[in-house]
Parts: C-alpha cells; sequence; structure tokens
C-alpha cells in the first residue's frame, strides 16, 4: 500500500512525531493509522495521541437543557460543509432538535426521526430536517444524541463544534461548578468517569506500550523482574491519572482532583457525554 503524504500529515497531527518517524510507522503498519499511532507510541514515550479527530466531517453539536424539569439531551448534527454548519437555519435546526429529544424522549435516531415535532406544526422531525435541506441545498443528518435526566451541568463550545454534559447526584448543586466541571471534561477529554469503566483492552494495551518502551530504554536492561514490574505499575498509574475523570486534576486548580472537587461541594459524579463534531461514534 502506498503511502501519501496526506496520510503522514494526519498522523503528525495525531501525535505531535517528527514527520520521517510518521512515514516509518506507517510503512511498518502498512497504511493502518491505529497501527501506526501504537508503534509510535511504543517507539517514543513522549507521544501524545489527539483523540476523536478519526473522521472529517462538518456539522454541529447542540444542547437543551431544562432545569426546572431537571432534563438535557446533546446532539449531533451533521452537513457538508463547514459554511452550513454556522448558517443560522442549521443552527436553529440543531436546537429545535435537541428541544425535541429532551421533551419526547426518542429511543432511537430512527424514532426521533419519525416523531411529531414538538412546536404542533405536525410535521414530524424528519420534514423538518427536509425543509433546511432543501432551503440550504446540502444533505444533513442526525449523528448520535443522548438524553440525561437529574443534576445536569452542561457547556457548548462557542463555534458549536463541542459540547458536554455531566450527570451528579447531590442534595446542593452550584451551576458554575457543574459547568467548570464540563469545561474541564471538553478540554482534557477524559476516556472514562472512573476507573472502572476504561476498557480491558484499553488497560491491557497501555500496558503492553509501557513494556515496550521500558525495553527500548538502555537504563531498564539490567533491573530486576520486581522493579521492572513496580515501574509498569506506576506508569499505569500516571496514565490512570491523566485519562479517568474523577483522578484528573482539576484544570482550574490543579491542587484537587474532579473528584474530590465535587466532593466538597456535596456532589457524586454519575456519568458524563462529551461529543465532538467528526468523532467516531
Amino acid at each position: 500500500m502506498s503511502i501519501t503524504a496526506a496520510d503522514v500529515n494526519n498522523l503528525r497531527k495525531r501525535t505531535n512525531a517528527p514527520m520521517m518517524e510518521c512515514k516509518s510507522a506507517l510503512t511498518e503498519a502498512g497504511g493502518d493509522m491505529e497501527k501506526a499511532t501504537e508503534i509510535l507510541r511504543k517507539k517514543m514515550k513522549d507521544i501524545q495521541v489527539k483523540r476523536g479527530d478519526r473522521e472529517t466531517a462538518e456539522g454541529r453539536v447542540a444542547i437543551f437543557t431544562d432545569p426546572a424539569q431537571k432534563v438535557a439531551a446533546i446532539v449531533e448534527v451533521r452537513c457538508e460543509s463547514a459554511p452550513v454548519a454556522k448558517a443560522e437555519h442549521f443552527v436553529h435546526l440543531a436546537n429545535d432538535i435537541a428541544k425535541q429529544i429532551a421533551q419526547e424522549n426518542p429511543a432511537s435516531v430512527e424514532a426521533l426521526l419519525a416523531q411529531k415535532l414538538f412546536d404542533g406544526s405536525g410535521k414530524t422531525v424528519n420534514d423538518r430536517i427536509a425543509d433546511v435541506i432543501g432551503m440550504i441545498r446540502e444533505n444533513m443528518k442526525v449523528q448520535r444524541f443522548t438524553r440525561l435526566t437529574g443534576v445536569i451541568g452542561d457547556y457548548s463550545h462557542h463555534d458549536g463544534t463541542l459540547g458536554v454534559l455531566v450527570l451528579v447526584e447531590g442534595t446542593t448543586s452550584d451551576p458554575q461548578v457543574l459547568r467548570d466541571v464540563c469545561m474541564h471534561i471538553a478540554a482534557r477529554n477524559p476516556v472514562a468517569a472512573f476507573m472502572a469503566d476504561v476498557p480491558p483492552g484499553i488497560i491491557e494495551k497501555e500496558k503492553e506500550i509501557a513494556r515496550d518502551q521500558l525495553a527500548n530504554d538502555p537504563k531498564n536492561k539490567n533491573k530486576p523482574a520486581n522493579i521492572v514490574e513496580k515501574i509498569l505499575e506506576g506508569k499505569l498509574k500516571t496514565w490512570l491519572a491523566e485519562n479517568v475523570l474523577v483522578e484528573q486534576p482539576f484544570v482550574k486548580d490543579d491542587s484537587k482532583t474532579v473528584g474530590q472537587l465535587l466532593a466538597q461541594h456535596g456532589l457524586t459524579l454519575i456519568k458524563f457525554v462529551r461529543y465532538k463534531v467528526g468523532e467516531v461514534s
């Protein structure tokens, strides 16, 4: 398989590795981007992978919250071009769909499209989308959505490309604290809310990468196996602290973790949802 300059550039953007290292890794991986990323991480301990940029797409993430009813919805609606993603009619469409989801609780995208609109017009959600497609002459689709009920915080990036919901339990809730946690999630992109939520396959992959990093480091050549194992445990613990939400140092005050911040305010994290336009869901 031929490796193109675009392939090398994409891997470079994901990992910040040198161009020649990216080309070599892609060649070794036969053009497989995921495999090439793993090769780079095993060879270069400082590689930081930018997750969530695997698919090119335009669109918008919209959020609707109703604090009185304790319900919220987040939806990703896709289109073909960046100008349309910012167009007034498309923005209104995405916002209406988010409100529809919050109020009508569809079970799937298909069920959502078949629902009558909340506005009493008699049209379905699919009709509403078709109207905007006819006006703008560009294809659009609902990619994914999540609806939550309870004590909820939210954050939307100013350009509509990223949105976050966080669900907590507690007797009191400060909206600013929840918004700050959502902004933290937007910035730090945790892989899971809790350590127990990290898929075993990811844990095993991180262990494998750490082992290969140690094996490639001459300083560890003559260290006893039990010492090497302790180093591996330390590396995994560090990785979990960097990637699990409740363990991450809070971006506004790194003297405490997100879990500790919530606890200080009498709150317990239940789950979070983070959508970025173009991610593989």
